[in-house]
């Protein structure tokens, strides 16, 4: 027995380090990649453009999952309790100035946007597109429990999926948009929350939110989608991209020069990557470098750069990869710094093949028009544009007023789907899609008659107006430059939002500025007047008739001096009255 004993021993630890090392040569099932894009913009400007994806090698809806470590335990829960196919959130400061900043990786629309796919399991689709608007307005401490049916629409052709789906039901699709929603640090906060490294390492670090709301532009998105495993798709992966632009304005920042680094735009430098990230990289568009009058230099030098077409154009960007020592030089930190030899014609800058404005018009309070001007500025190629209208209900749309004109003639949509609001119910729906010709300007107008609101539907501030949702364009714009299809997983973030399956074009979704609508309002300040005067009767009234009734009177006679009473018998006496 005593030698048995130790014989044992022997056995159970050689099992337990080898059920060890099994343990350890198991691949993780959850990867994580950050990366930020440094834009200089043809305005001066500069865009930053954090991306960071987790992807998680799980079914959700068929596996029983309870460990989560690096994809949010909330959002996987929300998944796999309400059958979520796609889900993308985007809360927006400011409006996407594309005609003078050029085509962004992922436009989103001033405010809050939702748009939800669900599973084909999903029975009653509104209760639980409620359900979830809830959750997730606590999540991210947003208004999205202001969405109900008078802000939700299902479009048919406009949101299509951007990950796996097995059908394109559209009636298992959900969009809606709050223009008003005011984006602060409080949304901010849950949403760094939900990354792996927080904010504590990594490119995260440079979320300082005093800084990244002292710009011109600030969006924060969240998209989580189904993706392929592997080049064969057998299996199926969750997405988890979390997106944040912000656009700074460098004569603002830089006293008047287009120069800037990290720190002066984020107070903060890059110090390691996130130890949990598989890739960190930092990408400088150095494209403009030795163009006519564009000379500009990028200091630490990259390590290296990465050459792509990338939105129609060829871009060159300075590559910076995080997990390589070497990027930091000896250095503790990593401050980058670009500086111009020479100034840039702004005058001079590319307009974008697409871009579009929406407006307003007309006068009093009765009868308006809405207008959107639609600019296909490539020189010789007509592509079509999917436009997505979505007007609220106490905007009565005229449709036979519905005019489509190109170079002074009536284009005709070759699709169009419309679908008539319900007062207090559902917003109107307007879906078409029109060809572009080449180098020219589409006007889509429609007229519209204001309605007359309940007293108790108005807003606190009546007299600032109401918000009407941004148009949504969707368009396949032509390459001029030829693109070749690139790997999946080793193109960078930024070039692999939307799948393409033509190099010859490139998807872009874009979107016009809210309108802001003023309708007939009454006069408040006269129910308050009315009421002031009607409790000041009332009460005036009451309060004597009242006092009347319960006030109880007392005859008291007033005791008099003997001096005056002296007086007084002496007068009567005179007067033959007997005395008191």
């Amino acid at each position: 027995m005593a030698m048995a004993a130790p014989l044992v021993l022997h056995l159970l630890l050689a099992l337990l380090l080898g059920l060890g090392g099994q343990s350890r040569a198991e691949p993780e099932r959850d990867s994580l990649r950050e990366e930020l894009v440094l834009t200089p913009l043809p305005s001066g400007d500069v865009s930053a453009t954090f991306q960071f994806r987790t992807r998680w090698d799980s079914e959700l809806q068929r596996e029983g999952v309870s460990h989560y470590r690096l994809f949010p335990k909330v959002l996987g829960q929300l998944i796999s309790k309400y059958s979520v196919q796609e889900l993308h959130l985007s809360l927006t400061q400011g409006f996407w100035r594309t005609r003078f900043w050029g085509q962004p990786f992922l436009q989103a629309p001033a405010g809050a946007e939702l748009w939800v796919w669900f599973q084909n399991s999903v029975a009653d689709v509104d209760k639980s597109w409620k359900e979830l608007s809830n959750i997730l307005s606590g999540i991210f401490c947003a208004s999205l429990n202001f969405i109900d049916s008078t802000n939700t629409v299902t479009p048919t052709a406009s949101f299509k999926p951007l990950g796996l789906a097995n059908g394109t039901n559209h009636h298992f699709l959900r969009y809606a948009v709050l223009p008003r929603e005011v984006v602060c640090t409080e949304n901010l906060t849950p949403w760094k929350k939900l990354l792996p490294c927080s904010s504590k390492a990594g490119l995260s670090v440079l979320l300082k939110a005093e800084r990244l709301f002292h710009t011109s532009y600030h969006s924060q998105a969240v998209h989580i989608r189904p993706v392929c495993r592997d080049a064969h798709c057998v299996s199926v992966s969750w997405e988890l991209r979390q997106t944040l632009t912000v656009v700074f304005d460098a004569y603002t920042t830089g006293q008047g020069k287009k120069d800037w680094s990290l720190f002066r735009m984020f107070s903060r430098t890059i110090t390691e990557a996130c130890p949990l990230a598989s890739q960190s990289y930092v990408y400088v568009d150095i494209s403009r470098n030795g163009q006519e009058n564009e000379s500009l230099e990028v200091s630490p030098p990259p390590t290296s750069t990465y050459q792509a077409v990338i939105l129609g154009d060829r871009k060159t960007y300075a590559v910076y990869d995080l997990l390589n020592l070497a990027t930091f030089s000896g250095s503790r930190s990593l401050n980058l710094q670009l500086k111009w030899r020479q100034l840039q014609d702004i005058g001079s800058q590319l307009v974008p093949f697409l871009h579009a404005q929406r407006y307003v018009s007309g006068y009093g309070l009765q009868k308006g028009e809405l207008s959107t001007v639609l600019h296909n500025t490539h020189p010789y190629r007509a592509f079509p544009v999917l436009l997505l209208e979505t007007v609220p209900w106490y905007l009565r749309l005229y449709v036979h007023t519905l005019a489509i004109t190109t170079k002074g003639k009536e284009n005709k949509p070759s699709y169009i789907h419309y679908q008539p609001a319900q007062d207090r119910l559902r917003p109107h729906l307007l879906e078409m899609l029109i060809q572009l010709p080449a180098n020219s300007v589409t006007k889509v107008s429609i007229q519209f008659e204001r309605a007359l609101l309940k007293w108790t539907e108005y807003t606190p501030d009546p007299n600032h107006g109401f918000y009407v949702s941004p148009s949504v364009l969707s368009a396949l714009v032509p390459n001029l430059v030829g693109a070749k299809p690139a790997n999946w997983e080793e193109s960078p973030l930024f070039s692999t939002m939307f799948p393409t399956s033509d190099s010859s074009s490139y998807f872009v979704r874009l979107y016009t500025e809210p309108l802001l609508v003023n309708l007939p309002t009454p006069d408040f300040s006269m129910p308050y007047n009315v009421i002031c005067l009607t409790c000041t009767v009332v009460a005036v009234c009451y309060g004597s008739f009242y006092n009347l009734l319960t006030r109880t009177f007392h005859l008291e006679e007033p005791k008099r001096s003997r001096l005056v009473r002296w007086l007084a018998n002496i007068i009567r006496r005179i007067r033959g009255v007997p005395p008191v």
